[in-house]
């Protein structure tokens, strides 16, 4: 398939600048991906789309401040700095903004007695950095939580970026889909009945990155660290078994459970397309490891059956992966459908419901 098929034209005015309050008063689009039928609810409505004995997985991944504004100790030039990810107690994989940062390079934060050393030049815009000292800790004074690049407003609220139930710091994104659930919605879930589990991928920038080749299978998907723990995989098991419904808040649950499940298997993310069966027995395992896996029309879908999202960017491998679970016909027509009903797109929008 060539990434042209997953592309659509979004006026700027779709683009969701700042989030609604509430956070579940969003408007949630119900798509059947067998049929396309469409309804059309307000995201506090998914109650009723919810069963008894179903199990609801969320990404506990916590945004960390992870842009960094920094100097050239010998010019004084200004770098930005993102972080990507966490290589050892001194040394992070980055993107670094500014002309000419190359190995050798150090960079100084001011008002901070810290610098870094950039150690590799990796592709792009991409670096190796190593600071003088560890820096988790003093990352709420170094550095700011980093917004995507469509949204130009001001966040008043930074833990308005993060879900109610983040925990485990490391992403560089938010996981958007479960911005939009309130403490409240998720005591009424538990009281009809609906089950709770966790897992973590922590997000790279990548993720939300257009894909720029012409064919999908020459695309280099990136990597990302991910985890679900035994007592969580037991959980996601045994509703399995007895019939439940597995419903993987956001794109990123979702690569984190296919991945556990082709894992059951024996198998390997990157190769899914050559696995067969699934263990009938257990869906899933337990695991903690970096996961490769590209989800585009035409993957078996082996543990999720049904999925929370947003609305994703053109051309990118999210909109790729909603397009293998329900559809590209549906989804692209969901698309139109949301842009002539005055939905709202991307992180601080709205969200559908695929099942």
């Amino acid at each position: 398939m060539n990434v042209s098929e997953f592309d659509y034209h979004l006026p700027e005015s779709c683009i969701a600048q700042t989030p609604l309050e509430p956070r579940d008063s969003s408007r949630l689009m119900i798509l059947n991906r067998q049929t396309g039928e469409m309804q059309h609810q307000v995201f506090r409505d998914i109650i009723n789309y919810l069963n008894p004995g179903d199990v609801l997985v969320m990404n506990t991944t916590r945004v960390i401040p992870a842009r960094l504004h920094a100097v050239k100790a010998d010019t004084g030039g200004k770098v930005e700095i993102l972080l990507l990810r966490q290589l050892d107690d001194t040394r992070w994989q980055v993107l670094a903004g500014g002309r000419r940062v190359t190995p050798g390079l150090r960079l100084n934060f001011p008002e901070t007695s810290i610098h870094a050393d950039v150690i590799e030049a990796l592709e792009e815009s991409e670096r190796i950095i190593n600071f003088s000292q560890p820096v988790n800790d003093l990352l709420t004074e170094l550095g700011e939580t980093p917004l995507p690049p469509y949204i130009h407003a001001r966040l008043d609220d930074d833990e308005r970026y993060q879900t109610i139930y983040s925990r485990q710091q490391g992403s560089a994104a938010a996981p958007t889909a479960g911005l939009h659930f309130t403490p409240e919605l998720l005591l009424a879930l538990r009281e009809k009945g609906v089950r709770m589990a966790s897992c973590i991928l922590h997000i790279g920038l990548d993720t939300f990155q257009p894909v720029r080749v012409e064919r999908i299978t020459d695309h280099h998907i990136h990597s990302e660290r991910a985890y679900l723990s035994a007592e969580d995989a037991k959980i996601i098991n045994e509703a399995k078994l007895a019939g439940g419904r597995i419903i993987a808040v956001g794109t990123t649950t979702a690569r984190t459970l296919e991945t556990a499940a082709i894992l059951s298997a024996g198998g390997s993310p990157s190769k899914a397309n050559e696995l067969g069966d699934i263990c009938a027995w257990r869906p899933v395992i337990a695991f903690e490891r970096d996961t490769d896996l590209f989800i585009y029309p035409g993957y078996r879908w082996r543990v999720v059956d049904a999925l929370i999202t947003n609305f994703h960017l053109p051309k990118s491998t999210l909109l790729m992966m909603i397009s293998a679970f329900a559809g590209r016909e549906h989804v692209l027509h969901a698309y139109e459908t949301a842009k002539q009903q005055g939905y709202r797109f991307f992180s601080f929008g709205d969200a559908m419901f695929i099942g």
